[in-house]
């Protein structure tokens, strides 16, 4: 069995929690992945409190079981979210989209576990100096945004730099590759693309088909030119992002008024016209639907199995 620090930190039986998604990690599938014995969480994406609120709601219907909430620090309503997630007494947060420097204090003295993620050695000295509880290292081959560094080169590098628990995120989606981040220094693992194929992950099933059917070469990164880099699955439309941030004739406004909106599209509509279905580099070995604990049993029997016959090279 796999126990470490995160596992105690966080009373789970397995040290992973499932990314955040915007519009697809609601209520449903945090309740899956903690009854299937990980830390779901809920994307409070750019959501207000109230609606977060409810979700929040409807995963206590489905788990007596602890479960988290992202809180997106570029949404408009973050105020509102982060006072909203005392009031609920949700006891994990993982923040993305900046730094939680403002809320810090505030969450912390309501006894809330808090985990950034970060994407360089420079975001973790500011989480930890903020008193961050634990960090999840999240690289370039993960869905949705991400920084410039690899997971391969981030995961060491934080490691080293901190004695903090440090979960390993981007492009993992089986157990050969959670194995390789515990290598590198892990002690805990956060998914998002593997979950986009859990049968509790509500989006439109045009989504979840092009996720099943990709291959590893099917992601691209747009999004460069305004400093929000974000992977996603190819599409005529983020072909045509892709394009236009080296238009010299097309300006930041209206780069960004062609995203405003795309994963909505995406996750709700599944508009493959305009919409952005975000899905990191580990894609292509996401091909079949299953439960959320299946999906978590299945990746640290794997990764036991692996660890255990590791010693066969040392002689």
């Amino acid at each position: 069995m796999i126990y470490t620090r995160v596992c105690e930190l966080l009373n789970i039986e397995y040290p992973i929690l499932q990314g955040a998604m915007g519009w697809i990690s609601g209520g449903e599938l945090a309740a899956a992945v903690s009854n299937g014995g990980g830390l779901g969480i809920i994307a409070a994406s750019n959501m207000d409190g109230e609606a977060v609120r409810q979700e929040i709601h409807r995963a206590r219907a489905l788990t007596g079981k602890r479960f988290g909430v992202n809180v997106m620090l570029m949404s408009p309503h973050v105020d509102e979210v982060a006072r909203m997630v005392m009031e609920e007494r949700v006891p994990v947060l993982t923040t993305g989209g900046g730094s939680p420097k403002k809320y810090m204090h505030d969450w912390l003295a309501a006894d809330m576990q808090v985990l950034p993620v970060i994407a360089s050695l420079r975001n973790a000295q500011s989480a930890i100096r903020a008193g961050a509880t634990a960090l999840i290292a999240s690289g370039s081959e993960g869905g949705g945004h991400i920084g410039d560094i690899t997971t391969m080169a981030l995961v060491p590098q934080i490691r080293a730099y901190t004695d903090l628990p440090v979960l390993a995120a981007g492009g993992i989606v089986n157990g050969r590759g959670a194995a390789a981040c515990f290598m590198l220094g892990a002690e805990g693992l956060q998914l998002g693309t593997r979950f986009l194929a859990a049968t509790e992950a509500k989006m439109h099933p045009t989504y979840k088909r092009l996720v099943l059917e990709a291959d590893g070469t099917d992601t691209i990164v747009t999004g460069v030119r305004m400093r929000q880099a974000a992977r996603s699955l190819k599409t005529a439309f983020t072909d045509s992002l892709f394009k236009a941030q080296f238009d010299p004739a097309i300006t930041d406004e209206q780069l960004e008024e062609m995203a405003t909106g795309s994963l909505r599209r995406a996750a709700v509509d599944g508009d493959e016209l305009q919409g952005s279905f975000m899905a990191g580099q580990g894609v292509g070995m996401v091909n079949k639907e299953q439960p959320a604990a299946e999906i978590i049993r299945e990746i640290f029997a794997e990764m036991e199995q692996i660890l255990t016959g590791a010693a066969k090279w040392i002689k």
